[in-house]
């Protein structure tokens, strides 16, 4: 039979000890043991043995022990305790204890196995770095949705309740639509990133699910910002509804036709962006000035609107110099099929692009070729870049290098062997035009910090040049989102891109041999000049350091130009 108080043995549990003198005594009047049994005690002595029990279950009700023992019926004889049972009084407050410590148990579990997989992404352990090293299994995941849901909504009474009073009313509603301040968004962010690093998932699910109330895609920057760091660290816990796309291939959405172009967009938009490519295009020209044949080589040559500017800059440049005939162009777009951002998709936009190259160069009466060459970068030399007696050649790296894995990744490091068997052909000028953040080596609570701090500067200038409804600005943001998103939460190759500052690219460049080519004033008063185009939007800036050319907003560098031979 089942006891009037579940999961309690009341001779184990408020007490009584197998070696109390109060079971002891319990036991005498129980089973009538000891001096002869219950009949021969006086009435007084039974009724003071009852009340010390009594006293104790009341006792011990107050401070309730974990341990529970399989439930016992006990009873004393009805002529001593007038048929007295040990029942619970609250039986539903001991079951709602028991529900609430049952849900507390299943939450811990769910939150340890999630601890114990997110700790298996280690950029360190080569073993653990997978396509899925973010937490991208189902049930995983199901932990985090399960954190950052709503409870669900109590069901109404249809009962008269007594109305709250208006402070309760007040502090309710209060709590339910206040959101974190802008000063406290990023902050939080950065706690967020911190707690999931150390393992805390609780409090991350609690630091995320208030983030949810700052984010919004189409409001002021700090809340851009905050929907897009908060996607990205959803992507890395495993949050199907920001990982499902990408689960399939870890930057699928980096090489897709419509990254590209928002890319591309973003590049004519942004000046940090443009007047990179400017200047890199510039110091093209200038390196190779009185040469009557040019061919530049690029490993990634995008839209192609780099070059759709450089066709036209030889075109002013004839036109100001009537004397100067103008030189024949070669360009040769390499595309690499070991490299992890030669997609199908980039390899076929190839085509349409030298397309369009060979119009716009008809359309300006030059002499432009453009080619494809799909070649490994071991396999790469003058021969098979096609290189010709008597040209000048020029190697673009325009947001490229950063793309390629170095040693950190691969023992082979392709990205330090491509730069020296660029060195070996001979080159009139190497240009690197690059971010200035370091998302290769850095650990990921460095890396989201340096995140924060670059695309919330980022997000601050795009607001100053297009509008908050602008459907083009709204693709350029969705292309960082999924930048940052590949940043945040992808470890060893699945990290596509893994910029780094300017001073380690020059220390890189110089081991691979390769100088530093100062930029003189052919390259530095247009751009200056250019530059003075956006003075109408107050926060650019502007400035040659170590010979480079930095470009940013507010003081903070987005983007630097830089020359090598």
């Amino acid at each position: 039979m089942a006891s009037g108080y579940p999961g309690r043995d009341l001779r184990g549990s408020f007490g009584f000890g197998t070696g109390s003198s109060l079971y002891a005594s319990y036991q005498q009047v129980a089973d009538g043991g000891g001096g002869g049994g219950m009949l021969k005690r006086s009435v007084s002595e039974l009724e003071r043995q009852q009340q010390q029990m009594q006293q104790a279950l009341l006792l011990r009700s107050v401070k309730q022990r974990t341990n529970r023992s399989p439930v016992q019926e006990v009873s004393l004889s009805s002529s001593s305790t007038s048929g007295f049972y040990f029942r619970n009084p609250y039986p539903q407050a001991e079951a709602s204890f028991v529900e609430s410590e049952r849900k507390s148990t299943s939450m811990r579990n769910q939150l340890q196995e999630l601890e114990r997989r997110l700790l298996l992404d280690d950029e360190d352990d080569a073993v653990s770095v997978t396509a899925g090293s973010a937490a991208t299994t189902s049930e995983w995941s199901d932990v985090m949705d399960q954190l950052l849901s709503p409870p669900p909504a109590a069901p109404v009474s249809t009962h008269n309740a007594p109305s709250p009073s208006p402070s309760t009313s007040s502090s309710a509603s209060s709590s339910a639509s206040c959101s974190p301040s802008l000063s406290t968004s990023r902050q939080l962010l950065l706690d967020t990133a911190t707690a999931i690093a150390d393992g805390n998932f609780e409090t991350a699910a609690s630091n995320l699910a208030v983030l949810k109330r700052a984010a919004n895609v189409r409001g002021d920057p700090d809340q851009r910002l905050t929907a897009m760091m908060l996607s990205a660290l959803l992507n890395r816990t495993g949050s199907p509804s920001s990982a499902a796309a990408a689960a399939a291939h870890p930057f699928a959405e980096l090489c897709s036709l419509e990254h590209q172009t928002a890319t591309q967009m973003m590049y004519d938009i942004s000046p940090c962006f443009k007047l990179g490519l400017m200047a890199a295009n510039l110091a093209i020209l200038d390196a190779t000035r009185d040469q009557p044949k040019i061919h530049v080589v690029d490993f990634d040559i995008g839209q192609g609107g780099q070059y759709a500017a450089l066709i036209h800059a030889v075109a002013e440049r004839s036109r100001q110099i009537p004397s100067l005939l103008p030189p024949s162009l070669k360009i040769t777009a390499v595309s690499d099929p070991t490299l992890s951002f030669a997609s199908p998709a980039a390899t076929n936009n190839l085509k349409l692009i030298g397309d369009k190259i060979a119009k716009l160069s008809s359309r300006l009466g030059l002499n432009v070729r453009f080619g494809v060459v799909h070649k490994r970068t071991s396999e790469l030399d003058a021969a098979a870049l096609g290189c010709e007696q008597g040209e000048a050649l020029a190697v673009n790296f325009s947001f490229v290098l950063s793309k390629i894995a170095d040693e950190s990744v691969s023992p082979a490091n392709p990205r330090d062997e491509l730069l020296r068997r660029v060195k070996s052909l001979g080159p009139k000028v190497v240009t690197v035009v690059e971010q200035e953040v370091n998302f290769n080596t850095a650990p990921f609570p460095a890396r989201f910090t340096d995140a924060c701090s670059y695309y919330g500067s980022l997000l601050d200038s795009l607001d100053a040049l297009a509008g908050r409804d602008s459907a083009d600005r709204a693709r350029v943001e969705a292309c960082l989102g999924r930048k940052v998103a590949n940043a945040v939460a992808r470890e060893g190759p699945d990290r596509l891109e893994r910029p780094e500052v300017f001073g380690k690219w020059r220390a890189r460049m110089g081991m691979a041999g390769l100088k530093p080519v100062e930029f003189g004033p052919a390259v530095v008063e247009p751009v200056r000049s250019r530059f003075g185009s956006f003075r109408s939007v107050p926060g650019f800036t502007f400035k040659e350091e170590a010979g480079g050319l930095g470009f940013g907003w507010m003081g903070r560098v987005l983007t630097v130009a830089s020359a090598w031979r």
